[in-house]
């Protein structure tokens, strides 16, 4: 039998056959850990799973083995925070992923969201820019505002403005979720909860809609977890992030990710070009015409330079 992992909590997991919403306990078999070592986690919420019932139906007491993971149309996946040559895989078989970010408390680190962006693109998963605080925004600095959706439209990205308090821009948000199922990724504080209640008021993701009583002893804490939308369609959230490591990148492809540089790499004079100190490189020269932004540039000298991850 198949079913969709809907809840991470350690070693203990909740599936649901979707898109029916009756979850139910499982564990992980050994062998299937062992086989999917790469990463911290072998199993993750959106992964599509084959399993068996030790009884008639899975309870605490009895709950269901998974035995394979099926293969995943893409993912989302960043270094491990204490394990830096391990990678962690955040979620799976996604339509697109909804970035949440701030422009004020907390204040935005543009080099974050852009390990965020490209990593959507390595793993072709659809990224969605929200920009949530818009209220404050407007309030506070409405030119900065303006300037952030200009970098990073101009870019290719689709970017919500919104504000979960407000309820701005939510009804456009839920309908972008219907039939969808999108991750919800950001730095703590940003109002990912917030945003996701905003859509569904029914939903309360800091308790956690599906109940933990089907979880036994101490791996009750939820990691990530998905959620129906009354509206249609299913929430992935998450865990604030505090940092987020590029995972099997190697350095010369980054720019490759970077859809305003990589409509303009072609006409570089020497391919390949690391677009730092080459003559002829048409990115340096679209940087100069202004048609790539400078913070967005150093974001890409950031992951050319670095091999840890941002904090």
């Amino acid at each position: 039998m198949e079913a969709i992992v809907v809840k991470n909590a350690g070693s203990h997991f909740l599936l649901s056959k979707l898109p029916d919403w009756e979850p139910f306990p499982a564990v992980l078999r050994g062998k299937v850990r062992l086989e999917r070592s790469g990463a911290t986690n072998p199993v993750a919420v959106g992964d599509r799973v084959r399993f068996e019932l030790e009884g008639e139906v899975a309870d605490p007491l009895h709950p269901a083995v998974i035995k394979e993971v099926l293969p995943r149309s893409n993912y989302i996946i960043r270094r491990s925070t204490n394990l830096s040559r391990q990678s962690h895989v955040i979620a799976a078989n996604l339509d697109q992923a909804l970035l949440v970010v701030t422009l004020f408390f907390p204040e935005i680190k543009l080099p974050f969201l852009d390990r965020l962006l490209v990593t959507c693109e390595v793993y072709g998963v659809k990224p969605v820019i929200v920009l949530n605080k818009m209220d404050l925004c407007m309030e506070l600095a409405p030119e900065q505002a303006k300037a952030f959706c200009s970098i990073y439209r101009d870019a290719g990205y689709t970017v919500l403005e919104c504000s979960a308090l407000k309820g701005e821009g939510i009804d456009r948000l839920r309908e972008l979720c219907k039939g969808r199922t999108s991750l919800v990724s950001g730095e703590s504080g940003v109002g990912k909860s917030s945003v996701i209640k905003a859509m569904d008021p029914s939903l309360d993701p800091k308790i956690g809609r599906i109940s933990t009583a089907h979880l036994q002893g101490k791996h009750t804490t939820s990691l990530y977890e998905m959620y129906p939308l009354s509206s249609g369609g299913f929430i992935v959230d998450t865990p604030g992030l505090r940092g987020f490591g590029l995972v099997d990148l190697e350095k010369e492809e980054i720019s490759k990710y970077f859809p305003e540089m990589l409509r303009v790499a072609d006409n570089c004079r020497f391919i390949p070009c690391t677009h730092t100190h080459e003559p002829g490189c048409a990115v340096k020269q679209a940087l100069e015409e202004g048609l790539i932004s400078p913070e967005r540039y150093n974001s890409y000298l950031g992951m050319l330079e670095e091999d840890k991850k941002f904090r």
